[in-house]
């Protein structure tokens, strides 16, 4: 008489392997199809909230200063003073913002001044791939894009 091996025996067809396999991406893709959309609105709502602090610390600099950062100077003139100050002795001590964000995607924020888009300065994000253009997550979002919210 053959022993059977209980080890053998006991284990998962190759069949019953591949309907396990193939339910597990069935229901991961129905997880990121339902989540995909708030990370994108997740993203979009920091830069929001980016936009609008870096806006509020901008237009601090404004009333001391009477200008705007230069591009040169860029947001790092928030944290850091500037050499060259119309009133140096307004400068807030610890600067006008506590620190830079970065984007969503871990990118700097960029900014120009003037503007292009906006009359006073820009403040944009390339979006997750950080190359002009794009959509979808690459989408370019500035502080233009949230003006008529």
């Amino acid at each position: 008489m053959i022993k059977k091996n209980r080890f053998l025996s006991s284990g998962f067809s190759l069949v019953e392997l591949m309907a396990v396999i193939v339910i597990i991406g069935i229901l991961a893709t129905v997880v990121a199809i339902n989540v995909v959309p708030f990370l994108t609105r997740a993203h979009e709502e920091k830069v929001k909230a980016d936009f609008s602090q870096l806006s509020k610390a901008l237009e601090l600099f404004y009333l001391n200063e009477k200008v705007y950062p230069t591009t040169q100077q860029g947001l790092q003139a928030l944290r850091k003073q500037p050499k060259k100050l119309r009133k140096p002795h307004l400068y807030p001590k610890d600067g006008y913002i506590k620190q830079i964000p970065v984007d969503p995607w871990g990118h700097d924020y960029l900014y120009l001044s003037p503007g292009q888009r906006h009359s006073s300065y820009d403040i944009f994000s390339y979006g997750a791939d950080a190359i002009e253009g794009g959509d979808g997550e690459n989408l370019d979002l500035g502080n233009w894009s949230f003006e008529q919210e």
